[in-house]
């Protein structure tokens, strides 16, 4: 008889921590493409991130980690 392990991958917070790295990323690397744009941008790529944008995604980003902190902490 064979038998299967009833553990989750990675434990039972496994869409918490998910959504805390992807919310963390969306904050930090929309808030440095706005702190320091490129310097040397080719043509085919816009010297400044859209502001409007760029927003936004921060915004989402902060949403979706403090979301998940409080899944986490709760």
């Amino acid at each position: 008889m064979i038998v299967i392990a009833q553990t989750l991958f990675l434990g039972e917070n496994l869409l918490p921590l998910l959504v805390l790295a992807f919310g963390g990323a969306l904050v930090a690397g929309n808030a440095l493409a706005l702190i320091r744009p490129p310097s040397d941008p080719d043509e085919n790529s816009l010297p400044r991130a859209p502001l409007g944008r760029t927003i936004v995604f921060i915004v989402v980003g902060a949403v979706m980690t403090v979301w998940a902190l409080a899944s986490l902490l709760a």
